[in-house]
């Protein structure tokens, strides 16, 4: 079974984006271990929201299959999109019963929420940038459930990045 691995950028107040979801203080000076990354993974789970920014900069993962959740955008011309507007638990776990690579869940919030309440994420990759936001989109919502998950890797970088990996 393929496992879903969420791998993002977060401040070190706990944001994915700024307010107006921008990205701009995402340390870029090194591979942050990257490269070994996308050679585990083959699709990434993504929102419609998540998608449109990642267009606005270029895909730089035009080798993977974006499987992207809208309501609203019913049909994509580009060839590694696949517009999905069913259910996204049942479609995700459909999709981890298909042959193929590690699923990278790229973003954003509104469905990591309830991927990671439904504890379907397998893995937690965390970039912690040494950076306070101040305001933001948050990477978790609130809940009052309690998730325990087990450290398994710990890399610092000289930029002041650490990146931290979890598994539940």
């Amino acid at each position: 079974m393929r496992k879903i691995i969420l791998n993002l950028a977060v401040s070190l107040d706990g944001f994915i984006a700024g307010p107006n979801g921008e990205y701009d203080w995402c340390l870029t000076d090194a591979d942050y271990g990257m490269t070994e990354f996308l050679q585990s993974v083959d699709c990434t789970l993504m929102g419609r929201k998540t998608f449109d920014l990642l267009g606005e900069y270029g895909d730089p993962f035009k080798h993977l299959t974006h499987h992207v959740f809208s309501r609203t955008v019913k049909e994509s011309s580009i060839s590694n999109v696949r517009l999905v507007s069913d259910d996204l638990l049942t479609y995700t776990k459909n999709l981890t019963h298909q042959p193929g690579k590690n699923i990278w869940l790229f973003g954003g919030s509104e469905i990591i929420d309830p991927l990671v309440r439904e504890n379907l994420v397998d893995e937690f990759i965390l970039s912690t940038h040494p950076v306070l936001l101040g305001d933001g989109i948050p990477l978790f919502k609130k809940s009052n459930e309690r998730k325990n998950l087990k450290l398994i890797d710990t890399k610092s970088y000289p930029s002041g990045l650490v990146q931290l990996t979890y598994r539940k």
